[in-house]
């Protein structure tokens, strides 16, 4: 009976794992998004602040607020700390 109980509690958490995993996509990691605001192909280089409005006008207000929302999550910032700081000037 106890092993039983494992079991389903271990797959349980197993599959709320999985779903919060695959709902934790972010808006910053979606190269399509995001190639507009770099120079290169690895989006290491921030276009000029000019360039980077241009393409942050060119967002859907509901896309502009998905990274706002983004940059505010630490984990994420510290990975995108540059667009953040551009992308709060922008917007936010």
């Amino acid at each position: 009976m106890n092993i039983k109980k494992l079991t389903i509690g271990a797959m349980a958490l197993a599959m709320m794992t999985g779903s919060a995993l695959a709902g934790s996509t972010s808006a910053l990691d979606d190269p399509a998004k995001m190639s507009p605001f770099f120079t290169d192909a690895g989006m290491k280089t921030l276009r000029s602040e000019a360039d980077f409005k241009t393409a942050w006008m060119a967002m859907k207000p509901d896309e502009q607020k998905a990274v706002i929302k983004d940059c505010g999550d630490t984990t994420l910032n510290k990975a995108h700390a540059d667009f953040c700081a551009m992308a709060k000037k922008m917007g936010g």
